[in-house]
């Protein structure tokens, strides 16, 4: 078969899959709809007619008598419909966004989430990165809600200035639970583990990542360095080093990271491509000593911590409450 024939079959696959995605789309879109309207439905009824839960139960038998094949209008599932419209039917920024979503991941929404902003970010985070059911349940079960509101994120002057959507790609803390690492560990057991673990770790730091390697080798002079993890961000267009610390974030730490990105620009980096970004990802650090060391840095780059263990999510929310209310304070203080 020549290259030219096999080119022109490629494009019939990718004419079919597109159209069973959209196929798919359609169909989801029709049967939240069809949720939306039934629970509307059952809504209005509890109010002007006072349906209640034997009411909802003798609908269910009903529907199953008489629609024997279809599947889904449990008394249950019937309630969580008429809560779902409930939840959105004043709201006009989300009430168009849950179609986008399947039954399953709108239902996982409602169950772990309590507030409209929290509702609103995992609707989009899902939309946007196209998460199946299980990465969507580990976002919420890792409050990564909670952990992106309350980011102090320490970013570089320079990484601010040549890549401005840097503080939307990354946070301050990460989560590794994944992981599994043992109290103790060393940084080739995390390196290791992390590697392992690829396809989570990508979910907790973004789907844009594209792993290259690990011990990634750079040469300068007579001297051959290792980069711990080399990423590429699709989003960025550029390479993103992972240099990674089990102990406390400490100023020096910061100067070979620079020295890793000059040898990236010079003599990786593709000209179409920007400026490569530094992450020290630190068990621990102190933001005030981050902050003086992230200062003066030259290079685009950032640090971050990781956890091993989830956050009692308690603990998160009250971090979350305490900075909108100090947010509330400052702004009554403006004149």
């Amino acid at each position: 078969m020549s290259e030219l024939i096999e080119t022109g079959f490629k494009e019939v696959i990718n004419l079919i899959q597109n159209a069973r995605s959209n196929a798919f789309k359609s169909v989801n879109r029709e049967l939240i709809t069809l949720y939306w309207q039934i629970g509307e439905h059952i809504s209005k009824k509890v109010s002007s007619d006072g349906w209640g839960n034997k009411t909802i139960e003798t609908l269910a038998d009903y529907i199953k008598q008489n629609q024997p094949d279809i599947k889904g209008f449990s008394a249950q599932n019937l309630w969580r419909m008429r809560q779902f419209y409930e939840l959105y039917k004043d709201n006009q920024i989300l009430s168009p966004l849950v179609t986008e979503l399947s039954w399953t991941h709108n239902r996982l929404i409602m169950s772990k989430t309590k507030t409209d902003e929290e509702r609103e970010f995992y609707i989009k985070l899902a939309i946007n990165e196209n998460y199946s059911k299980r990465e969507l349940e580990r976002q919420l079960d890792s409050c990564f809600y909670e952990r992106c509101i309350a980011s102090n994120k320490n970013l570089s002057p320079k990484l601010q200035e040549l890549h401005p959507k840097a503080g939307d790609v990354f946070k301050d803390s990460y989560m590794l639970d994944f992981l599994n690492l043992p109290d103790g560990h060393s940084e080739s057991d995390l390196q290791k583990s992390i590697v392992n673990n690829l396809k989570s770790f990508i979910l907790e730091f973004g789907k844009d990542f594209i792993f290259i390697g690990q011990e990634y080798r750079l040469q300068a002079g007579n001297h051959d360095y290792f980069i711990d993890l080399l990423f590429y961000h699709r989003e960025l267009c550029c390479l993103v080093a992972f240099e990674l610390k089990i102990d406390e974030f400490k100023p020096e730490y910061l100067g070979k990271l620079n020295f890793y990105l000059e040898i990236l620009d010079r003599d990786i980096k593709k000209a179409h491509e920007k400026s490569s970004i530094g992450v020290l990802l630190c068990k621990t650090k102190d933001d005030v000593v981050v902050e003086y060391a992230m200062s003066r840095c030259l290079s685009p780059s950032l640090v971050a911590e990781y956890q091993t263990k989830l956050i009692n999510k308690q603990i998160l929310h009250d971090k979350v409450e305490k900075l909108a209310s100090e947010v509330e304070d400052l702004q009554n203080l403006e004149p």
